[in-house]
C-alpha cells in the first residue's frame, strides 16, 4: 500500500511541478498520465471530476487530485495526491519569495514569465477544446454553454451561481427528456 501512495504522490508530485497557469492546464497531463498512461480512468471520468471541482472551495488542480487519489486509494489516496499537487507549488513559492527580490528585474526571469504565460494560454485552450467535445452533446448543452459565456462576461452574476444553474437545468432536461438508451429498451 505504502507502494501506491508514494506512486500517487510522485504522479501528482510531477503535475503540479509542471503545471503552470491552475487546474484547466493540468488537463492534458491528467490526460497523459491518468488516463492514457496508466488507465486509472476514462477522460469523461476527470472531466466530471472537473465540473464538480468548479463548484466546490478551494484550487481546482486539488480538487481534482483529491477525487483521483480517494478513487485509488480512498483516504490515504486522496492525502496523497492533493500533497503531491501542492508540495511542487509551496517548494517554488518559497523559493521565488527568497530569490524574486534579488531576480524580479533580470529580463530574462521576465522574459521566461512571458514565455510561460503563452504556454498557460495553449495549455488552457486545450482544455478548453477538450472539455467542448466531451460536455457540450447536444443542441441544450450549446444553449447553455453560450448563455453561460454571455452571463459570465456581461453580468456580475457569481460564477458559483452559474454552475448551480446549469446543473438544475441540466438535470431538468434530463428528467423531462429521457435519453436515448432509455427510450431503446
Amino acid at each position: 500500500m505504502l507502494h501506491e501512495l508514494m506512486t500517487i504522490y510522485l504522479l501528482f508530485f510531477r503535475m503540479g511541478a509542471v503545471t503552470f497557469g491552475g487546474g484547466y492546464a493540468m488537463l492534458p497531463i491528467l490526460r497523459r498520465e491518468i488516463v492514457e498512461n496508466h488507465h486509472w480512468v476514462d477522460e469523461e471520468t476527470i472531466l466530471d471530476y472537473y465540473a464538480l471541482s468548479q463548484g466546490l472551495p478551494g484550487l481546482i488542480a486539488v480538487n481534482v487530485a483529491v477525487f483521483l487519489g480517494y478513487r485509488q486509494r480512498r483516504l490515504p489516496g486522496a492525502v496523497a495526491a492533493a500533497l503531491g499537487v501542492a508540495s511542487p507549488c509551496i517548494l517554488i513559492i518559497s523559493l521565488i519569495a527568497v530569490f524574486l527580490k534579488n531576480v524580479q528585474d533580470n529580463p530574462y526571469v521576465q522574459h521566461a514569465l512571458a514565455g510561460i504565460s503563452v504556454c498557460v494560454v495553449a495549455l488552457i485552450l486545450d482544455a478548453v477544446l477538450s472539455l467542448w467535445k466531451k460536455g457540450v452533446k447536444d443542441p441544450l448543452g450549446m444553449t447553455i454553454c453560450f448563455s453561460i459565456l454571455a452571463l459570465s462576461l456581461f453580468t456580475r452574476i457569481s460564477p458559483i451561481l452559474l454552475v448551480v444553474t446549469s446543473a438544475l437545468v441540466g438535470i431538468a432536461a434530463k428528467v423531462r427528456r429521457p435519453s436515448e438508451e432509455e427510450t431503446a429498451v
